[in-house]
């Protein structure tokens, strides 16, 4: 699947803007056939955003169940005769699509791409209705998982991720046209031998009997360095620009699909960031130097549109990353918009690229977000169905990102559960696919406090050693001194393993604005001594190569009396000014400035 662009030969149209959005809190949509004539009762709503937080009106923001978008758009008259293409980005986290009464396309997973070819059913110069049914429940067979339990109130959703479970089309949505003829995957390989890079190609196509693939690359000046025949091949590029953290050079490969005459019939544009990555005992390399990862764990979250994707807000809190000095982030977790993983390209910012596999620990959420009595895995619970679709998430996130520079590690999973047998089991095949999808890069998950050193059965699998931990948070609560020995203790255990570490967490929630002498927790004075302990620590184990605070920027979760107003781990606030801590880590991260 190839994201819609404008190119020579391809067309794209925007879907985004207000669509018209009903609930179906009685589930009888579907029966009732809503996708045959316009949405009765219906409101208006932003695509793309999550629709929780547009209406003032609590029975949308906690909904739970069928949701139904509606849109009209004019197919441009000069497609006529060309191959028609409905794109969406994401919906969160299943949806079925209809285009005026042809049900063209479902999909299963919130983060990742789906499309469906609609030429059949629509007719250039004539207005097409597009109809889309969300549903935003979860199961323990979906990623993530939960479950929906019976209240005085109605049904809920119950989940064990600690962030909100914002829902709807957070992402755009396209109407976009080729040729009959068309390419439909491109896939490159980055290397170096000595000053020069190679760069392996694999393109595909489909209805194009008789025609040659031709690829061209093209340095940022636009300059022809190297031209390559054939859907495989290597292209060698002399003296090349190395893509690095904070350099992000790209080279453009533009794919070709030649007619017999020699005329173009499909061309396609995909960046291309020249380097390598690799695991050299504890050492993370990018280029073959070490690599020491700053930044942080971040979530798509944001007032009023929630997960939906804004591209301001893209430019500032890159700008922010730049100003603290971060040279990474995690895309805590599930897969972000695909213009994040662009932003990150261009700027030369490292991404630890992770699945929605969050929540798939009873133990955790039990003791943290309240008892729930499931055993995470087991037949009626976390089950191998469960694993086929976390899986497939794992096949649509490398098909997605596999291009990207600045994906330099693929996470799995995020706090499993992870020091009983049943994991050991479950996960095993899941590194395994990983690894058969994508050979170029490293693999691991993050571990969490439950499944410390020694204790952890899936560890064994991954490339790197991620944690999670906050001792002097939930654990040594403003004992500092005593969590420092604690933390330390644990590390230097983990770096007898042998692998790179990075710690993918560490945080304490803090209040902002609240000050307290000597520091205490929830102040921003204990936040900064929480994080200059942590420093310390990783400081003394040469194993630790990154540190990634939890979190970037306060965020929405459900309600509950661990969470006041949603977690306040952030250094910076919801609307992305900065606490104290903020100040704390640039004078660390840009200490050499």
């Amino acid at each position: 699947m190839l994201r819609p662009q404008d190119t020579a030969t391809r067309e794209r149209k925007s879907l985004t803007g207000l669509w018209q959005f009903a609930l179906d809190g009685a589930g009888e949509g579907r029966s009732a056939e809503w996708f045959r004539r316009p949405l009765t009762g219906a409101r208006e709503m932003a695509v793309p955003a999550s629709f929780n937080d547009i209406a003032a009106d609590a029975a949308v923001g906690d909904y739970v169940g069928d949701v139904w978008y509606q849109t009209t758009v004019r197919v441009p008259r000069g497609w006529d005769g060309r191959r028609v293409v409905l794109h969406f980005e994401s919906a969160t986290h299943r949806a079925t699509v209809w285009v005026n009464d042809a049900e063209v396309v479902s999909h299963e997973g919130g983060y990742t791409p789906f499309e469906a070819e609609v030429t059949e059913h629509v007719q250039a110069g004539a207005e097409a209705r597009i109809t889309v049914v969300v549903n935003n429940t979860l199961s323990f067979q979906t990623i993530p998982p939960g479950v929906i339990e019976d209240t005085p109130d109605g049904k809920r959703q119950r989940y064990w991720h600690d962030f909100f479970n914002y829902a709807g089309l957070h992402r755009p949505v396209w109407l976009s046209a080729t040729g009959r003829a068309h390419l439909t995957d491109v896939s490159v390989v980055a290397g170096l031998d000595g000053a020069d890079g190679t760069v392996q190609y694999r393109i595909e196509a489909q209805d194009a009997a008789g025609a040659q693939v031709r690829v061209v690359l093209r340095d940022a000046d636009g300059a022809e360095v190297a031209t390559g025949t054939g859907a495989r091949g290597t292209l060698t590029v002399d003296n090349v620009h190395r893509w690095a953290p904070g350099d992000g050079y790209l080279y453009d490969l533009e794919a070709q699909l030649v007619g017999e005459g020699g005329e173009v019939l499909d061309s396609y544009h995909q960046g291309v960031g020249v380097r390598t990555v690799a695991v050299d005992g504890t050492r993370f390399l990018i280029n073959g130097e070490p690599f020491y990862f700053t930044g942080f764990g971040k979530h798509e979250d944001l007032p009023v549109i929630g997960k939906g994707h804004n591209d301001a807000y893209l430019l500032h809190d890159f700008e922010l990353l730049k100003w603290i000095g971060a040279n990474s982030f995690r895309t805590s977790h599930y897969p972000y918009a695909e213009a994040v993983l662009d932003c990150a390209d261009r700027q030369g910012i490292v991404v630890i690229d992770e699945t929605a596999a969050v929540g798939l620990n009873m133990g955790l959420g039990g003791g943290i977000f309240g008892g729930q009595g499931y055993t995470t895995f087991s037949p009626e619970t976390v089950n191998d169905q469960t694993r086929e679709v976390h899986a497939q998430a794992i096949r649509e996130l490398v098909a997605r990102d596999k291009n990207h520079p600045s994906v330099v590690l693929w996470s799995i999973a995020n706090e499993p559960e992870s020091d009983t047998e049943a994991a050991e089991h479950y996960f095993k095949p899941l590194f395994e696919l990983t690894r058969e999808l994508d050979p170029t890069r490293p693999v691991g998950f993050v571990n969490v406090m439950l499944a410390p050193y020694g204790k952890c059965r899936v560890s064994q699998f991954g490339d790197v050693v991620m944690l999670n931990r906050y001792y002097g948070w939930y654990t040594q609560t403003g004992e500092l001194k005593a969590a420092e020995l604690a933390w330390e203790e644990e590390l230097e255990g983990w770096a007898g393993e042998g692998k790179p570490i990075i710690v993918t967490e560490y945080g304490a929630d803090t209040y902002p604005g609240l000050h307290s002498v000597p520091p205490q927790p929830w102040s921003e004075e204990y936040q900064v001594a929480y994080l200059d302990m942590n420093h310390r620590v990783f400081d003394r184990i040469d194993a630790v190569v990154g540190e990634q605070v939890w979190n970037f920027a306060d965020f929405a979760t459900t309600s509950g009396i661990m969470r006041v107003g949603g977690n306040k781990k952030g250094v910076f606030t919801r609307d992305r000014q900065p606490k104290a801590a903020a100040w704390a880590l640039r004078r660390r991260w840009r200490r050499d400035d």
